[in-house]
C-alpha cells in the first residue's frame, strides 16, 4: 500500500530559510509543512503525523529548546533535527538530552541535511527514535 512521501515539518522564524529548506526537501521527494513558530508546529503535531522535524533553535516566542521540551513531555517519537546559527558550547549536548536526533549548524549544507533526515526517518521506521 502506498502511503505517500515522508512528511517533514520545518520550523524556522526566518521565512527565507524555511522556504529554502522546504524547497530542497521537496526536490528530494518529501512532503513539507512549514512553520514560523514553535507553537504552530505543536498544535499541528496534535493532529498530523510527521516523519521528521527540522527545528530552528533560536526563535522569538517559543524557542527550539521549549519545543523540544514539549515534545519530550508528550513522549513524541518523531525525530527532531535541530538547526542553529548560534553554535554555543554545550548546546549540542543539551538538545540531545532533550531528545534531538541531530544537530546541524547554519548555513546548512544539502548533503549533511539530507543524510540526517534519511537517518532520522530510518530510525523512526525501525522504532529506534
Amino acid at each position: 500500500m502506498f502511503t505517500g512521501p515522508n512528511t517533514i515539518a520545518v520550523v524556522d522564524d526566518e521565512t527565507s530559510v524555511g522556504r529554502a529548506l522546504a524547497r530542497l526537501l521537496r526536490v528530494h521527494g518529501y512532503a513539507v509543512d512549514l512553520f514560523e513558530e514553535g507553537w504552530s508546529l505543536l498544535r499541528a503535531h496534535e493532529v498530523r503525523r510527521y516523519d521528521c522535524i527540522l527545528l530552528d533553535l533560536h526563535m522569538p516566542g517559543m524557542s527550539g529548546f521549549e519545543v523540544l521540551g514539549a515534545l519530550l513531555q508528550k513522549r513524541s517519537a518523531v525525530p527532531v533535527i535541530v538547526i542553529t546559527a548560534k553554535d554555543e558550547v554545550g548546546t549540542a549536548e543539551r538538545v540531545r538530552d532533550l531528545g534531538a536526533a541531530g544537530y546541524l549548524r547554519k548555513p546548512v549544507d544539502e548533503v549533511p541535511l539530507l543524510e540526517a533526515v534519511v537517518k532520522a526517518i530510518g530510525e523512526l521506521a525501525r522504532g529506534v527514535a
